[in-house]
């Protein structure tokens, strides 16, 4: 997903951390933040869920990165997703 982003003129920086995602945001200033479901130590759902309550108006929206299953989908909006994108994504999707 970076690569692609990238490719397509938009900055992107990527975290293999997810406990890191606010430390990143001291720092950068994201119009989107684009969140995997599986990660280790937290998961998409639960940074999503802990970015909306701590959000404020340096807090850009969250998107999930699902697979397709509607559940989920459903989930990661009840959560606080403002969209998602479905994987395996192609850049045509």
């Amino acid at each position: 997903m970076q690569s692609f982003l990238q490719s397509a003129g938009y900055s992107a920086v990527a975290l293999s951390d997810p406990l890191r995602i606010e430390q990143m945001l001291a720092t950068e200033h994201p119009n989107l933040i684009l969140l995997d479901v599986v990660m280790p130590g937290r998961n998409g759902f639960q940074a999503c869920r802990e970015l909306k309550a701590a959000r404020n108006s340096q807090h850009p929206d969250c998107a999930g990165e699902f697979k397709e299953r509607r559940k989920r989908q459903v989930l990661g909006l009840q959560q606080g997703a403002d969209g998602y994108v479905i994987k395996p994504f192609t850049g045509r999707n």
